[in-house]
């Protein structure tokens, strides 16, 4: 199997038990997100080896991550520690529909100040992907240069960079210096995940095919668009030249539990299968597949699927005429 390196901001999540606004919730239960952590759950569990970079605060949150990171076997070598500044958290509602209200405490975090003197300390030689986010980046000057530095020197040793936007606007002070950097970012990457939404917002196009164009153009051998329960769009560029296409449709759900994360179960599923050296329309399907999952589940990743299970999902959804 391949190997994955992931850098990223780990937080302590705390999900409300019942419904209701932030402030009249007393219970919640406690989890470990962000979006790289749970492409990185996920990697592993489809028996992947994977190692993570970040900084945590010396204190009970970040000592919860580290054991969860550990406990999933997640490579913790690039783990750094610091007395100095605290592990970021966050607070989620739970909801009967839509998205659920996040609220996020992580500005002046152990992971925010990670700086470019890591980057001689990582060997990307025998690292198969490079998978970034548009979050970690997000953070300050400091965190957007180390993934710069760091990309450079991935494809310096011939590392594959994979690139998914995931757009948090409130972290960013605009959208114009926001969409300047992801696509400065998404420039340098093998491939690119947008969301359908979000390729609107970085490109202007509204269609999949226009999005997948905008980033072929500027260097990506292929771009994936997400388009939630409609599925998957793929375009890519062949070793001939020759360009390649395929839709795939999503997997319609009785029931949807939490849509956060369904995203990164996507990312997911592209990565191992780029790994796997899978076709594509195996890609998308796994990569859907793993976003439905995903949504039917409250955590962001504690229900990230084995092999086993990831089978068990697809022919159940053949068996039971399309619907699980």
């Amino acid at each position: 199997m391949g190997k994955i390196v992931m850098i990223g901001e780990p937080m302590a999540m705390f999900v409300a038990k019942t419904a209701g606004k932030l402030k009249d919730v007393r219970d919640f239960q406690m989890f470990t997100a962000g979006a790289e952590v749970n492409v990185s759950v996920g990697a592993v569990r489809l028996g992947h080896e994977v190692e993570y970079i970040t900084q945590l605060g010396k204190d009970p949150f970040g000592e919860y991550i580290q054991e969860y990171l550990e406990q999933e076997g997640i490579g913790t070598s690039f783990v750094q520690t610091t007395a100095e500044f605290p592990t970021g958290f966050q607070l989620k509602n739970k909801v009967a529909k839509n998205d659920p209200e996040v609220v996020y405490f992580r500005k002046g975090s152990a992971a925010s100040h990670l700086g470019k003197e890591l980057v001689e300390k990582i060997d990307f030689s025998d690292v198969d992907i490079f998978h970034v986010t548009g979050i970690f980046m997000a953070l300050n000057d400091t965190t957007y240069e180390l993934i710069k530095a760091l990309i450079k020197k991935a494809k310096e040793q011939e590392t594959l960079i994979t690139f998914d936007p995931n757009l948090r606007p409130t972290l960013w002070a605009s959208q114009k210096f926001m969409v300047e950097r992801i696509n400065e970012i998404a420039s340098h990457a093998d491939y690119v995940l947008p969301g359908i939404g979000e390729g609107f917002i970085l490109t202007g196009y509204a269609e999949k095919e226009e999005i997948a164009d905008f980033y072929l153009d500027r260097g990506a051998k292929g771009v994936i668009v997400k388009a939630g329960s409609n599925g998957a769009y793929a375009k890519c560029i062949q070793e001939d030249g020759r360009i390649f296409e395929q839709n795939r449709y999503g997997f319609k759900l009785a029931q949807v539990v939490d849509t956060v994360g369904a995203g990164d179960g996507f990312a997911v599923g592209v990565i191992t299968g780029l790994l796997e050296q899978l076709p594509m329309e195996d890609i998308l399907t796994r990569a859907n597949a793993i976003g439905a999952i995903q949504v039917s589940h409250i955590s962001d990743n504690e229900n990230l699927p084995t092999r086993e299970k990831l089978a068990a999902f697809i022919d159940g959804y053949k068996t039971n005429g399309g619907i699980v």
